[in-house]
Formats: structure tokens, sequence, C-alpha cells
């Protein structure tokens, strides 16, 4: 599995995980809902600032959103 879909994984599990819809976390997050549609299909490869900002909201590790 690469990168971008382990980090669409765990990016699609985590956030459901806090019962948010896209739009929900995209708003509390500050990055357009389109971005976190295409983070979650593995379309993007996002920056490390992203990475960093998601994983802050997610109450994670920048790791966490890339592990296996």
């Amino acid at each position: 599995m690469d990168i971008r879909e382990r980090l669409a994984r765990n990016l699609r599990r985590l956030r459901q995980q806090k019962n948010l819809s896209q739009e929900a976390f995209a708003h509390d997050v500050g990055i357009h809902r389109t971005y976190i549609s295409d983070l979650e299909r593995g379309a993007r490869n996002p920056t490390v600032t992203i990475i960093d900002k998601l994983a802050r909201f997610l109450d994670v590790t920048p790791g966490t959103l890339l592990d296996e």
C-alpha cells in the first residue's frame, strides 16, 4: 500500500471516529472540503505542514496518519 493510501485510510478512520463529516472537519481544520476529499481518496500529496495540521486537530502524531 502506498503512503497516500495509508494516509487516506487513516485520515478517514480518525475523522469518522470523531463523528465529523468531511465538510465539518474541513471547516474546523481550515482546509477546503474538496482537499479533504482528495486526501481521503489518495489523490493529493499533502505537505508536511498540512499533515501536521490534520494530526494536531485529530489529536494524534503525524506518524499515526502515515502508519500501516
